[in-house]
């Protein structure tokens, strides 16, 4: 499951990638993508611990990429700001470890748990593949279908 804090991570991204190699302030960042200036800058410094971004003090600067959008898996981004690595939540999995016995009636909860950390893998394995690069063409895609021209990007 991605979180809250997950997504805003990823639009803070977002808004580094348009200009990889320039350094923006937390106040630009959260100005660009309407989040919370004190929840944005907690996030770049997790972020920073993960060696996504980086930081540089002073008039000129401020926070960057530290790879390219297309070296920046999702779910390493994910990873960086979520309590839970696995993405999704662990009571779930903790608690079919109960449902071991071979009452019949436990046999739909078997199953629904099962569909869960199932879904959960491919999500992984989905957010594993997907790259910064992948989000960044995707919303500049949606800008372009919305401006004046109304062109449309397929990749």
């Amino acid at each position: 499951m991605i979180k809250r804090r997950g997504l805003q991570a990823l639009k803070a991204l977002l808004e580094l990638a348009k200009e990889p190699g320039a350094w923006r302030s937390v106040a630009q960042i959260a100005a660009a993508q309407s989040l919370p200036a004190p929840m944005l800058e907690q996030l770049l410094l997790q972020l920073r611990r993960a060696d996504l971004v980086e930081a540089r003090r002073g008039r000129s600067g401020g926070y960057r990429l530290r790879r390219s959008p297309a070296a920046i898996p999702l779910v390493a981004v994910l990873q960086a700001v979520q309590a839970d690595p696995a993405l999704g939540p662990a009571a779930a999995m903790a608690s079919d470890l109960a449902l071991t016995g071979r009452d019949p009636a436990l046999a739909g909860e078997q199953v629904a748990q099962a569909l869960v950390r199932r879904l959960q893998r491919a999500l992984e394995r989905e957010l594993a593949v997907l790259t910064l690069e992948e989000l960044l063409f995707d919303l500049r895609s949606w800008q372009e279908c919305l401006s004046e021209e109304g062109g449309l990007m397929v990749g």
